[in-house]
């Protein structure tokens, strides 16, 4: 209640000097003042503009029509500088609202024998001339020439890599790395098409992944080089962690026909992570544990330490129970075998 009282009272006090101030003699002399200052500002401005300038604007150059197999190994430049003289309110209006359509070279056009293009750029004179006012002068524009160098390459497929760093979340996994195309063409003179074996993509990092992500990369440029497409998209899928136990057997190998293993127990579990949508997928029939004739009788001793002989590559975090069985070469006769 208090604060809103004293709200209150400073708004009439504020208010009151400003009436105040708007009816004094002193107001009555800044308002004159400002009116004529505006008005001899205004002149002045008009003078201004009236009077002839110079002014540089940038015209963009667009090369078009450029072949797949073309490399580019010195492009031209990406505008050309403008200097124009007008009255100034021409200018401004260049300035503030003017947007100048690009110059377009039509590689067709100036294809060259030798591979090396050299364009006068008076030839645009013309075309950039239509842009401006009738009362514009066009001054200048630089550079005067055009160039670039390119080549006629060769082509080959070659397969889309990623390049950097990615990281899953906790208790996630990126199951597997997508492109869309996988493989590029690539158009290079035959020396450096010999020593390109793949397109890498620019440097990436990805950290904490917890959900799929799809995004499209550009590939890493190699001079004298062009892919096409030169960008791909990316989708890493990404799984979550989940734990299973199956039971596989003991194998015997390279015994010989009269002996057989007896391992007790005859069965190990074996419990890994794997990622959810490849749960119901692995089965014991994934996993190999092979125990060789020679490697038991080298052991002299009644206890097996199990080893995996074969197991899925899309798993982790492996443990086998019991770590060691107990066995014995059992002898059989040619009967009961």
């Amino acid at each position: 209640m208090f604060e809103r009282r004293k709200i209150k009272y400073v708004y009439l006090r504020l208010s009151k000097k400003i009436k105040n101030f708007l009816l004094s003699n002193k107001s009555r002399e800044f308002l004159i003042f400002s009116f004529f200052f505006f008005i001899a500002f205004a002149f002045w401005l008009l003078q201004t503009l009236n009077s002839d300038y110079e002014a540089e604007f940038a015209i963009p150059i667009r090369l078009k029509g450029v072949p797949h197999n073309v490399v580019l190994t010195s492009e031209p430049p990406s505008e050309l500088r403008v200097k124009v003289k007008d009255k100034g309110t021409v200018l401004l209006n260049y300035l503030l609202g003017k947007s100048f359509f690009p110059v377009n070279l039509e590689f067709s056009d100036y294809k060259a024998k030798n591979d090396r293009v050299i364009v006068l750029t008076s030839e645009f004179e013309k075309k950039i001339q239509t842009q401006l006012n009738v009362s514009t002068r066009l001054l200048s524009i630089h550079p005067d020439t055009l160039e670039y160098i390119y080549a006629t390459g060769d082509s080959k497929w070659v397969p889309v890599e990623l390049v950097g760093k990615v990281d899953a979340a906790p208790q996630y996994y990126i199951s597997d790395t997508l492109f869309a195309p996988d493989s590029v063409l690539v158009y290079a003179p035959t020396k450096i098409l010999d020593a390109i074996t793949t397109a890498y993509t620019k440097h990436l990092q990805f950290e904490n992944i917890s959900d799929t992500l799809k995004k499209r990369v550009s590939l890493a440029q190699i001079k004298g080089a062009k892919f096409v497409p030169n960008a791909v998209d990316l989708t890493l899928p990404v799984d979550i962690f989940t734990e299973k136990t199956v039971e596989v057997p003991l194998h015997g190998i390279n015994f010989p026909p009269d002996k057989v293993l007896r391992a007790f127990p005859s069965k190990v579990r074996v419990t890994f992570q794997v990622g959810v949508s490849r749960f119901s997928k692995i089965t014991a029939n994934d996993f190999m544990i092979n125990v060789s004739y020679e490697e038991l009788l080298k052991l002299g001793a009644n206890k097996y330490t199990v080893k995996l002989k074969n197991s899925p590559q899309d798993i982790s975090h492996i443990r086998i129970s019991p770590q060691q069985v107990d066995f014995l070469i059992e002898q059989v006769s040619s009967h009961d075998h």
